[in-house]
């Protein structure tokens, strides 16, 4: 497992991994809603974000994009969940953050359980204004031993 610095040239990589699991994570939310997306996701989330990508041997499985200490994106390659990449992507971002918040839909349990599992604790329950959607607001701090 190598994480580094994405580069440029990657971003369509990542719009092709973060479109691809929103539509499996997410089923419950409209798929045209994340159609609309990409190009934003494209020209100006990731560019906007400090991202870091995780590859194995072949390729780029995945990706996490960081806003100050907000953790914007998660995502591993629907091929590759489940192989530890996104812990290892978490456990990295952790060494460089004194605490991290998220938000993740209440629906998308796996990835509330994953969050839970890996030391983040639920502060509040929130309304998302763009899909009128469930959320949980979760926060990781380094002070907590984890």
């Amino acid at each position: 497992m190598n994480i580094r610095p994405n580069e440029n040239t990657e971003v369509d990589r990542l719009v092709e991994i973060w479109y691809k699991g929103s539509l499996i994570a997410h089923d419950f939310i409209d798929k045209n809603y994340w159609t609309s997306q990409q190009r934003e996701m494209a020209e100006k989330y990731i560019p906007m974000s400090e991202t870091y990508v995780v590859s194995n041997e072949k390729a780029v499985v995945g990706f996490v994009s960081m806003m100050d200490n907000y953790l914007a994106a998660l995502f591993i390659d629907v091929k590759h969940q489940g192989e530890g990449y996104g812990k290892g992507l978490l456990d990295f971002i952790k060494t460089k953050r004194e605490n991290i918040q998220l938000k993740v839909y209440k629906k998308n349990k796996k990835a509330v359980d994953f969050y839970l599992k890996n030391g983040f604790v639920i502060k509040e329950e929130t309304v998302d204004e763009q899909t009128s959607e469930e959320e949980f607001l979760m926060e990781w701090e380094k002070s907590k031993g984890r």
